[in-house]
């Protein structure tokens, strides 16, 4: 009990120095800064090859000869980890008859290192933009170590400005980095990211590591590179070229600069005798000859190009590669690609045996000491997905809501059954992927004996790991193959599971409640009932024959001429607040609006929202909504201050303040043709608000689900009330579920029909007829006496939609699918008539490239609605 205690302190201690730690750094964040002789640009920030609105400082050392006026430019690239310091000796030689410039790469030295691609290529982007903010338009170029990489792809970028091209103790051909293989390299990779990361974020350092050499900067620039693609730049570079290696260098293989020497046909090659990796600050002298000899015969047009290299040459470059051109690893090097092939096992166990066997084949390293790497790692990686089952498994069994389901006894049992049949299963996982992680995680929480299990897993890996690495050796790229299907069959067993997994989660496991049955029967009425349906969904047939009337009127967009006082026709991006204007005639039949303007401010919204409600003698509730709306999105209740202020701080755009209108509400579809005396009323839709009424048992959320229309948009009602879902109305209580007539909100929409009165077809025509312009469209009306509306009177219009609009009586559950689209196709045969007949009397219909346009302007207006 003590030293549970002692460990919870150590623990607590531990965690509240760490947070300590995180609030130096975010007081004093670590960043590049640039030394006392270097220069700063400000460029753009790289994504891929995107450029990015977001500063980036870039440092660099500008040195030029004082005699000349224009001489000769130089670039000179860094390696990782390092800065321009590596290659400032060199500058400082070579300055004394080029300008060489000697930039900090993004993420080290003085420039920013905080970016969003640390990768060879956005380098390569980067170092561009610093030299078109000099004005400097062609260049040569010195690439040294992972700086070769931004070399060549410079060389890509740019080649008619890259006027020759040195690779410096350079990185290249992918086969000859690290492991050879990009997917093996990327793992390690990213398992030396995320070690460094670790301990970056998990050690208390206040600052420290934060700008050690070996930081998450550097591992990045390893982990975004792809070194696959410099092949192919080394073989199409046509300009001069120049290799230059240590026969004794240890990071990157002498035998690559051959392979570079080889795909350029017109490079020269330097190996320095008994030189290592960093001649580049040891001996800058000695280096400075050779690539000033480049450049000079490069600008004096006497330096060889691929098309002027020797055919012999030229022959060689075209050859393929030869992977017996790998060197034999050995000494440190070999130690360290041992201990590299280890750690990658930890990533992908058979990857890295794969991966080992290609070594192998090309004699990169032995048999032998690359399949005791192999299995040293997996051996490793297994035990400690034991212990994890061990320690954190365990630790999760013992606290709920685990413990509610599995006791100790049932842990006994699993325990002495695994015991049983542990050699079994260890033995099938290892010979199946995906398997392993949670049989030896498992193996831990059961609390098999680490000794029985250490056994099993040694045994299985000492069959498993030479027998891998052994085929991949043999057969080379066709054990890939193999593998691929062994693996996918795998994959396709492990799928079969999950998609039981998902039947018994999705399906059965919700039978078991209520709420479960109820929400799969709201599933299944959604599914089955054409009313519900998505949009994109019951649209097409629709759309199709729309494309149809335009294509027999001989204009696709002829529908934006059904109302010419619209714009648009009303189809698209339409202003409600202007179409409202319209009926300025018959104020007493509009709800009083008012629009509010989007470039304000949030505070002047406010005050504005508040003037207009004084002026137009509003009280709460009042109705804001964006003045383009769709569907409903964006339109709010507000009953008070709070909520007013709320919704004008969130939205975006021009809104529309509008009196609430109490009462019924329903929605009068209209048209006249040109030339008739009288219109007509198309349909008519009775808009009800779903509700439920309280039994004094019931909380609100069984009410939904047991209420036979609800049910279909439970979903939807029990998120919007979700705060409430455990209150119990009281018996015979109403509870509304909406405050919207719109569909896709809750409202149910039945035929109206009958309250069409000949009372109401003549003030609904005197409306229209005033509005001049209009001839087809939807009025969506309130009315607080069903009577006084068939009568014609005391009611009020809250939208007028127009070309778009739709006889929303086919919602009606008593219409069928068939009915619906018959009502929809007669709708726009009229409307495509009258549009007709506008402009056969000068209403033009927009271009399709304006319609277009407008419906890219009306997605991010609808974008930007409040879903209040």
């Amino acid at each position: 009990m003590l030293s549970t205690i002692r460990r919870h302190w150590v623990f607590s201690i531990y965690l509240a120095v760490l947070a300590a730690s995180h609030v130096v750094r975010l007081m004093h964040p670590v960043d590049g800064q640039p030394d006392s002789d270097e220069s700063v640009v400000q460029v753009s920030a790289v994504k891929g090859d995107r450029l990015l609105p977001r500063p980036v400082r870039i440092a660099f050392l500008d040195r030029r000869p004082s005699a000349t006026d224009s001489p000769p430019v130089i670039v000179l690239l860094h390696g990782s980890p390092g800065d321009n310091g590596e290659v400032g000796g060199l500058g400082e030689q070579l300055s004394a008859h080029y300008r060489t410039i000697a930039p900090d790469l993004p993420g080290f030295g003085g420039s920013t290192w905080d970016v969003p691609d640390y990768s060879i290529r956005a380098h390569a982007r980067y170092v561009l933009q610093l030299l078109d903010s000099l004005h400097i338009e062609r260049f040569h170029v010195v690439g040294f170590s992972m700086g070769g990489g931004v070399a060549l792809n410079l060389a890509e970028l740019a080649p008619e400005r890259v006027s020759s091209l040195t690779m410096l103790s350079a990185i290249g051909a992918q086969e000859y980095e690290l492991l050879g293989e990009y997917h093996l390299n990327h793992a390690v990779h990213g398992l030396q990211l995320a070690g460094l990361w670790l301990l970056r974020e998990g050690l208390p350092h206040f600052g420290w590591l934060d700008d050690a050499d070996l930081n998450v900067e550097y591992a990045r620039n390893f982990y975004d590179s792809d070194q696959r693609p410099l092949r192919g730049i080394l073989q199409h570079w046509e300009g001069p070229a120049l290799v230059i290696q240590g026969d004794q260098d240890p990071l990157v293989a002498p035998a690559a600069a051959l392979e570079h020497y080889r795909l350029m046909p017109q490079s020269d090659l330097r190996m320095f005798q008994g030189a290592d990796h960093f001649m580049a600050f040891r001996y800058p002298e000695k280096l400075a000859e050779p690539i000033g000899n480049l450049v000079d015969r490069t600008e004096k047009g006497v330096a060889r190009t691929r098309a002027t290299a020797s055919p012999e040459r030229i022959a060689q470059a075209r050859r393929p590669f030869d992977p017996q051109s790998l060197p034999r690893t050995s000494g440190l090097a070999l130690v360290i690609l041992l201990l590299l092939i280890a750690a990658a096992t930890l990533v992908s166990e058979d990857l890295a045996c794969i991966a080992t066997g290609f070594l192998v084949a090309r004699g990169t390293i032995g048999f032998l000491p690359g399949t005791i790497a192999c299995f040293l790692g997996i051996l490793i990686g297994d035990l400690l997905l034991f212990l994890a089952g061990r320690f954190l498994g365990r630790a999760a069994l013992r606290r709920a809501p685990l413990r509610w389901f599995i006791s100790d006894a049932d842990v006994d049992r699993s325990s002495a059954w695994f015991a049983r049949r542990g050699p079994v299963l260890v033995a099938v996982s290892r010979f199946l992927p995906g398997t392993r992680l949670p049989t030896y995680f498992t193996a831990g929480v059961l609390r098999t004996s680490i000794w029985s299990f250490t056994l099993y897993f040694t045994l299985a890996g000492a069959v498993w790991t030479p027998l891998l690495v052994g085929l991949s050796a043999v057969l080379g790229e066709t054990v890939l193959t193999r593998w691929a299907f062994f693996q996918r069959d795998a994959l396709n067993t492990l799928l079969v599971a999950l998609l039981t997994l998902v039947v018994v989660f999705k399906l059965i496991v919700p039978m078991l409640s209520l709420r479960g049955r109820r929400l799969l029967l709201s599933r299944y009425r959604r599914l089955t009932r054409w009313e519900f349906w998505p949009p994109w969904a019951f649209y097409p047939p629709v759309v199709c024959y729309i494309l149809w009337l335009g294509l027999k009127h001989r204009s696709l967009t002829l529908f934006t001429s059904v109302n010419p006082a619209i714009p648009g026709g009303g189809f698209v991006g339409e202003s409600k607040g202007e179409i409202l204007k319209g009926l300025a005639h018959a104020p007493d039949r509009v709800a009083r609006t008012r629009g509010i303007a989007g470039n304000l401010g949030a505070v002047a919204r406010v005050e504005t929202a508040l003037l207009h409600m004084t002026e137009l003698a509003l009280e709460y509730p009042v109705v804001l909504k964006p003045d383009i709306g769709e569907r409903g999105s964006g339109v709010g209740i507000i009953h008070n201050r709070k909520q007013l202020t709320s919704y004008l701080t969130s939205a975006d755009g021009d809104l529309l303040l509008q009196e609430h209108v109490t009462g019924e509400e329903f929605g009068v579809f209209y048209f006249r043709r040109p030339g008739e005396e009288r219109g007509q009323i198309f349909s008519i839709t009775e808009k009800r608000f779903p509700s439920v009424v309280g039994d004094g048992t019931r909380t609100l959320e069984e009410l939904i689900l047991l209420d036979d229309r609800a049910v279909c948009m439970a979903r939807f009602f029990l998120d919007r009330h979700a705060d409430r879902l455990e209150l119990v109305p009281e018996a015979g209580q109403r509870v509304p579920l909406v405050e919207l007539g719109t569909h896709c909100r809750g409202a149910a929409f039945y035929d109206g029909e009958w309250v069409r009165t000949p009372e109401l077809e003549a003030e609904i025509d005197r409306l229209s007829r005033g509005f001049e312009g209009f001839w087809f469209g939807r009025y969506d009306i309130r009315t607080p006496s069903v009577e006084d509306f068939r009568r014609g009177q005391n009611f009020k219009v809250i939208e007028l939609n127009g070309a778009t609009a739709e006889a929303t009586s086919i919602y009606d559950p008593k219409n069928g699918l068939l009915s619906a689209y018959g009502t929809l196709l007669t709708q726009w045969r009229v409307l495509f008539k009258i549009a007709a007949r506008n402009r056969e009397t000068g209403s033009e219909p927009v271009s399709l490239a304006e319609f277009f346009r407008m419906l890219r302007r009306h997605r991010r207006a609808i974008e930007r609605h409040v879903q209040a």
